[in-house]
């Protein structure tokens, strides 16, 4: 089977811009390709990851982003998994090249959210939450996670402060990132001093609403190597959904994360020991402690101790690094288009590209994406620079 390589990326400005959802994706395909042929004359079919038609009432999303591609008779669909679409477009350009069905395929996401206002932004969010059970309660998707948190919080050694630094950890990381919604360091006592929104959750324990798009091409290694690009293999995907509501779960154990990526390392060969960098899901501050946990970087309820140098972390934490890029808390998190962000920055720190935040040293990355609450859905990847001529 052929070896599915990523072999160029792209996106947009991230945070709140007057542009639509297709004009962002122009400008993420316009970086992506700068220096290439014409995206139709290399791309064979489209995935766009895309939360939800609430924000521009715009459905057929895979047509419409094909067109403005260029790309005509060609498959092209839009994919769905609230927060992780991103992820399983990517997934699904992996699974196309991997199969031989095609040999390049351009993985997207792309979200508007700023379209609808706050209101609309919740109200959309909200439909990823079992409607008998949880929507018509009038739950958010900020005091869901707080239940996680609150969970969290009472059953480990961890604090509201402890949580608080994993935003300052990943705010200084966005400092670093020019694609970034937010460029600024923070300090702990502005976020425990942010105004609350669900308890023990603050406001800048939160990732913002904002508006983006990436792509990132999917292709064979011969034809990155056709194209005069550097290239990073996709050497493991995984994905799992749990369960839809919280009911029956065990609010500080994150299953399907835990299987998905276990997935991904048993397709690459590797162990989480191997892993130098890794994008994990931190809509909220509790979820890359949980996170860090199901990917097996932590031990069970340490997953909060993220920021800590890894000498300091206690015993069984792997040296890894994670949410280089400023994680959905500060590089921002358009819904559709996280996914593949963090396909973005895996390939920026293993060639190399990432500039002041750069890894020394990165070989292996892992993604992790969620949708939904946690366990609805999650997807893994892993990318790797061994196997790939430079």
């Amino acid at each position: 089977m052929p070896e599915p390589v990523v072999a160029a990326v792209g996106s947009s400005t991230l945070g709140r811009t007057d542009l639509p959802g297709r004009d962002l994706f122009s400008v993420a395909l316009a970086e992506a390709f700068d220096g290439l042929p014409d995206p139709a004359d290399v791309c064979e079919a489209l995935y766009v990851g895309n939360q939800s038609e609430q924000y521009e009432h715009q459905i057929m999303l895979g047509t419409l982003l094909a067109e403005w591609a260029g790309m005509r008779d060609v498959p092209a669909e839009r994919v769905e998994g609230c927060a992780a679409a991103g992820a399983l477009s990517f997934r699904h350009a992996v699974k196309d090249v991997r199969n031989g069905e095609h040999e390049a395929v351009l993985a997207c996401g792309v979200e508007k959210m700023t379209a609808g206002g706050t209101g609309g932004a919740t109200d959309a969010l909200s439909a990823a939450f079992d409607r008998a059970l949880e929507q018509r309660s009038g739950v958010t998707a900020p005091s869901q996670y707080a239940m996680l948190a609150q969970r969290y919080l009472h059953e480990t050694d961890a604090t509201e402060r402890d949580l608080a630094e994993i935003a300052v950890k990943n705010h200084g990381n966005g400092a670093q990132n020019p694609r970034a919604q937010f460029q600024e360091e923070i300090d702990v006592q502005t976020v425990l001093e942010s105004p609350p929104i669900a308890q023990p959750l603050k406001l800048y324990e939160c990732a913002p609403v904002g508006d983006g798009a990436a792509v990132a091409l999917v292709t064979t290694a011969e034809k990155a190597a056709e194209l005069g690009v550097d290239a990073v293999r996709v050497a493991g995907s995984g994905a799992a959904a749990h369960t839809l509501s919280v009911a029956e779960r065990d609010l500080t154990e994150v299953h399907g994360a835990r299987t998905a990526t276990q997935t991904a390392y048993d397709e690459a060969g590797l162990e989480a020991g191997d892993i130098d960098i890794a994008e994990v899901h931190d809509a909220f501050t509790v979820c890359e402690a949980l996170l860090a946990e199901a990917a097996g970087f932590a031990p069970k309820g340490r997953g909060y101790q993220s920021p800590l140098p890894p000498e300091e972390r206690d015993e069984g934490w792997t040296d890894v690094e994670l949410s280089t890029s400023g994680g959905l808390k500060a590089r921002g998190h358009p819904i559709g288009a996280t996914g593949v962000l963090q396909a973005v920055e895996a390939y920026e720190q293993l060639t190399g590209r990432a500039g002041d935040r750069q890894v020394e040293g990165a070989e292996h990355a892992l993604l992790l994406n969620e949708g939904g609450l946690a366990d609805a859905v999650t997807v893994g990847h892993v990318l790797t620079t061994e196997g790939v001529a430079r």
